[in-house]
């Protein structure tokens, strides 16, 4: 028994995600967008019957169980706590809110209500090429676990803006390379690795300010260049670059370097290399075209999210089919083949890291991981006063 979905967004990536969904057999019931006039264009477009510019009008309808997450991350946090709150599933798109007291509020939702599905949007993880890997690593192939010595990861890829000014040119609104590019990073280190940062140092930039299209009384703020080490927990040393200054392509390349060798993944494909061989070994290649599913799209939408994401994203769905498909209760799922998937707990990392991160490109110097397990007072010159105040009496 597959639940009924709500979606909230109307970006590209639901003009991929509503035809695929609909070709595994779940319904999608209901649509969210910023304004009246998105969500009918997007709803009319994908046959959705029911649209809205109100929150609460999609998460209260009794025929949606799931709720997809796809819009501005300046809502996700909103959005999936009030969801968890009325009993819903939630998938999230990363990164899970705008800062780490965001992504606490959703940890917390996520552990009030455990029976419910909560995860994000990380979809590498279902990559098979790195699914592979990891399990490559558990087997000893780079030595053992606490023998990875070096993680260098590197994308480059197109810009990441539209041609009108939205969210994705500010970086509070959670636009830019490192927040939309490198939280995926971050988490796939740490499951490929099982191991989390400790301190970090970043270098983040913003060279693209204005385009023909973005001028004038409005900047760019978002990153578009982004290069960080991280010390992990067992003491491998991650270094990342992310660029977008490559129109047109798309390029990642993972590669993880152990005492006995190394693994690498270039887009999808999986090779290795054993001290003492003469080549690489090929692990996996990845020849399952994606034409199938892609050809129903709308072929401009599924340009736009790169090849692998897309992929790990088609995967991820898949898994989620797998999950509600043995039970009879609409509610009910099977937790073993969404067990991959980055947690609400694995979203308030990534979004610890991307901090320290930020706070390291203005300090210049290497900064500690520290995630926080209370929200941060947010008077605190008043509370201290209260405090004082009580005392007294």
């Amino acid at each position: 028994m597959l639940p009924g979905i709500g979606v909230f967004g109307t970006g590209n990536i639901v003009k991929v995600v509503v035809p695929f969904l609909r070709e595994k057999g779940f319904k999608i019931e209901a649509l969210w967008g910023r304004t009246l006039v998105e969500a009918e264009e997007i709803s009319k477009e994908l046959d959705i019957p029911f649209h809205t510019n109100k929150i609460d009008d999609v998460l209260l309808r009794k025929d949606v169980d799931l709720i997809f997450i796809i819009c501005s991350p300046n809502l996700h946090s909103q959005i999936a706590v009030k969801a968890l709150g009325i009993g819903k599933h939630v998938l999230c798109d990363k990164p899970s809110g705008l800062c780490q007291s965001e992504a606490l509020k959703m940890v917390r939702a996520s552990q009030y209500y455990p029976s419910l599905i909560s995860i994000v949007n990380h979809s590498l993880r279902f990559l098979p090429a790195f699914s592979q890997m990891r399990k490559a690593i558990v087997d000893g192939y780079l030595g053992q676990e606490n023998e990875i010595t070096v993680v260098d990861v590197r994308v480059q890829m197109g810009s990441l803006l539209h041609d009108s000014y939205d969210w994705l040119c500010d970086e509070t609104m959670g636009g830019g390379v490192l927040t939309l590019v490198g939280s995926h990073v971050i988490d796939l280190v740490s499951f490929l690795t099982s191991q989390r940062a400790v301190q970090v140092h970043g270098l983040v930039r913003t060279f693209t300010k204005n385009t023909e299209h973005i001028q004038g009384i409005r900047n760019i703020t978002s990153s578009d260049f982004c290069a960080f080490q991280m010390q992990m927990s067992k003491g491998t040393i991650v270094t990342v670059t992310l660029n977008t200054h490559i129109p047109g392509t798309f390029s990642q390349e993972v590669l993880v370097c152990g005492k006995l060798g190394y693994l690498i993944v270039r887009g999808g494909d999986l090779y290795g290399f054993k001290e003492g061989s003469q080549k690489e070994d090929v692990i996996y290649l990845d020849v399952e075209d994606l034409q199938r599913s892609v050809n129903m799209m709308n072929t401009v939408a599924a340009n736009t999210i790169p090849r692998p994401y897309m992929k790990g994203l088609f995967k991820m769905m898949g898994a989620l089919r797998e999950a509600f498909l043995p039970v009879e209760d609409k509610r009910g799922w099977v937790k073993e083949p969404v067990a991959l998937a980055a947690t609400f707990e694995d979203g308030l990392y990534v979004q610890a890291v991307i901090n320290a991160l930020r706070k390291s490109n203005i300090n210049k110097e290497w900064v500690k991981v520290s995630i926080i397990t209370e929200e941060p007072d947010p008077n605190p010159i008043l509370s201290a006063a209260v405090r004082r105040s009580g005392i007294s009496i």
